[in-house]
């Protein structure tokens, strides 16, 4: 490696990391101030606060790293321009493709590694960003709705609004079962407060609930405190599994899922897209810095001001392709593959055109 090279990278990864931390901090203090009454009137303590955003930062970081690694590139080549260090290089003897070299390199780099980032670091601090808004925030369900609505058998349906995964234990519950001969008709209903998992007995327990059954008289109710329900096939690890969020999901479990979904005959259009934008948002760190530079590497000068925005102006344009795409895709217009990568081919498509252009 040449002593240019390593004074590219150097300077081009300390601007990408002012850029990551700079732009992600910016954002964090926008959720402060959007988030800051919630916190109040939830009496949230400082120090879960500060864990939320703590694990808040992974996301942050993940989206902003393309807009970073762009901002990096603008900025080193447009110091390197203004301190007449591009017009020496180029008098070296040293082509714009070479001088550029070093840059792809430590961004491809960057895009490998983000893609293990997005697809398990990320979604582990989510999981625990999404527990606290449950559990202090009182996001993620509402008092008459449900999170969980499965099959548990051939003649039975579970509703569960909220399963707490510290306590195992399972909140607004409601047990259906149906008739063997005609799986239209109810037989009986249990509707608790809550159920608990006890792992030794491997069964579940009912608190505070009815129960009701119906035949051909009519219906009976019956009214409990504490009821064992040892019938019940599934387990708390189960219910965590099945209450997970596709940005909760790492790379294997997004797979498990769209597997599941096609065997279950489900649409898996969006997990789809969950699961290929893994892959195509961290490689649009590669893909912008091919852009950005192929362009203002023909300028030949440029301020500060100028490459911020530029690479502002450059974000807005990915960023609303990347979401019309992605419109398209959930409605069916567009397939998954294709929905996730389109952004990404497109900013390719104009680069690769501008590429011949650039002045040697």
């Amino acid at each position: 490696m040449k002593i240019l090279d390593k004074y590219l990278i150097k300077q081009f990864l300390q601007t990408i990391f002012f850029g990551v931390i700079a732009f992600s901090l910016l954002f964090v203090i926008i959720d402060v101030m959007e988030n800051l009454d919630d916190f109040i009137d939830q009496s949230v303590p400082y120090h879960v606060v500060f864990h939320y955003y703590l694990v808040f930062l992974p996301d942050m970081i993940k989206l902003m790293t393309p807009v970073a690694v762009l901002f990096g590139a603008l900025f080193t080549v447009g110091r390197a321009s203004n301190l007449s260090e591009l017009t020496a290089i180029k008098a070296s003897g040293i082509s714009m493709y070479r001088f550029m070299a070093p840059f792809f390199v430590t961004t491809l780099f960057i895009s490998l590694f983000s893609i293990y980032f997005a697809g398990y670091i990320v979604p582990m601090a989510n999981q625990t960003k999404i527990n606290i808004e449950r559990n202090y925030l009182n996001k993620g369900f509402s008092s008459g709705g449900t999170n969980l609505f499965f099959q548990d058998s051939k003649t039975r349906i579970v509703n569960i609004s909220y399963f707490d995964e510290s306590q195992e234990q399972a909140n607004r519950v409601s047990v259906q079962n149906f008739d063997n001969n005609d799986i239209t008709k109810m037989v009986s209903r249990i509707d608790a407060a809550k159920m608990v998992y006890d792992s030794t007995k491997d069964d579940w327990t009912a608190f505070n609930g009815t129960q009701r059954t119906f035949d051909s008289t009519g219906q009976k109710i019956n009214y409990f405190n504490k009821k064992v329900i040892s019938t019940l096939n599934f387990t708390p690890e189960e219910l965590v599994k099945k209450q997970k969020k596709p940005e909760e999901m790492n790379l294997a479990e997004l797979s498990d899922l769209i597997k599941t979904q096609k065997l279950a005959g489900n649409d898996p259009t969006s997990t789809l897209i969950e699961y290929y934008s893994r892959f195509s948002f961290p490689m649009a760190s590669l893909i912008v810095v091919l852009f950005g530079l192929t362009i203002s590497a023909n300028k030949r000068r440029g301020t500060v001001a100028a490459q911020v925005g530029f690479n502002i102006l450059a974000t807005f344009i990915y960023l609303v392709f990347m979401k019309v795409s992605e419109a398209f895709g959930k409605n069916g217009a567009l397939d998954p593959l294709l929905t996730a990568w389109f952004a990404n081919l497109l900013f390719l498509t104009a680069a690769l055109i501008n590429l011949p252009r650039v002045r040697q």
